[in-house]
């Protein structure tokens, strides 16, 4: 689907679009890749990487901006969102600004996509956005909704959204693996609450998220892919196994499991081997069999939360991830 196209990805130069770029470059050869981003100094350092190659553009632009959507979206086929202001302390104490960014930048994305007649949207969801407690989750959730409607919203035309919704990106930049590496020498950790679980993904596995709901997409799908989960005190034990810990406490807007899937969703929700899928509740999309897709209905009562996880990544197996990936951790 993606061989031959054109392909923007909005906040292009953060960890995921550093992964997804190469790896898409590398399986489907697309005809143009534009990373469009407002950080001129992280695009001249991205655009370095890629030295002459005619099929990586880089377009300065913000998607608070209308008008330069519009432009750079032109002869666009597919397009990733992953801009977003995620950083939970950052989004409580600047919630004007983090509305703007993921609220309304969602909404000028997707007018944009559909004027420009744009195949195929994914945006980047997050764990927050189920049941939030925070501003990010609650701006993220609003988000979700936005590009599931998007596609009632664009009536006539073939624009089509879809939503990946994951938690914790192991090494990626502001993590908690390259934070506790910062501390290594201080031989002392902080640990916000010693219950605190979290889910483990890779940006590989992000990305073949978003591979796989291009391909499956018939429009409003939330992708959830299953995962293991690490209690904190565990990742702290992988990343610096001699130190010790301090209790500080939770951050505001922080909570103590990360769910991706909630109660209320369970109604709309299948199961495949791989990943789970939230259909939506609006036009009876739920009981489409098209976007059903030989899923099977999970229970009534189902949740997918980091502490009722059935798998678990175990320090040595986390050890050894840290190991093979120490050059591009919290470089990305």
């Amino acid at each position: 689907m993606l061989s031959n196209s054109s392909i923007l990805i909005t906040g292009g130069t953060g960890s995921f679009g550093h992964t997804f770029v190469p790896l898409t470059l590398a399986k489907y050869n697309p005809r143009r890749l534009v990373i469009y981003s407002r950080d001129e100094m992280k695009q001249w350092e991205m655009a370095k990487i890629y030295g002459n190659d005619s099929r990586v553009r880089f377009f300065i632009g913000d998607v608070r901006d209308k008008d330069r959507l519009a432009r750079a979206l032109n002869g666009i086929d597919y397009v990733v969102h992953a801009a977003a202001t995620k950083i939970v302390p950052t989004a409580e104490y600047n919630p004007f600004e983090c509305v703007k960014t993921n609220v309304m930048g969602a909404m000028n994305l997707i007018d944009a996509c559909i004027d420009q007649g744009v195949k195929r949207v994914v945006a980047l969801s997050t764990d927050k956005a189920s049941s939030p407690v925070n501003l990010y989750g609650a701006t993220k959730l609003t988000s979700d909704k936005l590009f599931i409607a998007g596609n009632s919203y664009s009536g006539t035309k073939d624009t089509r959204f879809a939503v990946v919704r994951y938690g914790n990106v192991m090494g990626s930049r502001g993590s908690v693996i390259p934070f506790f590496l910062t501390l290594a020498a201080s031989r002392t950790l902080p640990i916000t609450d010693e219950r605190m679980t979290r889910f483990m993904i890779t940006l590989e596995e992000g990305v073949e998220l978003v591979w796989h709901a291009f391909e499956d997409m018939v429009g409003g799908e939330i992708y959830v892919k299953k995962i293991p989960s690490m209690k904190v005190v565990d990742i702290a034990r992988a990343v610096v196994p001699d130190a010790s810990h301090e209790i500080v406490g939770i951050r505001p807007g922080e909570k103590l499991h990360e769910q991706m899937i909630g109660y209320e969703d369970a109604p709309h929700t299948y199961e495949y081997p791989e990943h789970y899928k939230i259909l939506p509740a609006i036009h009876n999309w739920s009981v489409d069999p098209t976007r059903i897709n030989g899923g099977e209905k999970v229970k009534p009562d189902f949740t997918y939360c980091s502490d009722n996880n059935i798998e678990w990544m175990s320090v040595d197996s986390l050890q050894t991830w840290i190991k093979q990936n120490h050059e591009k951790i919290g470089k990305i």
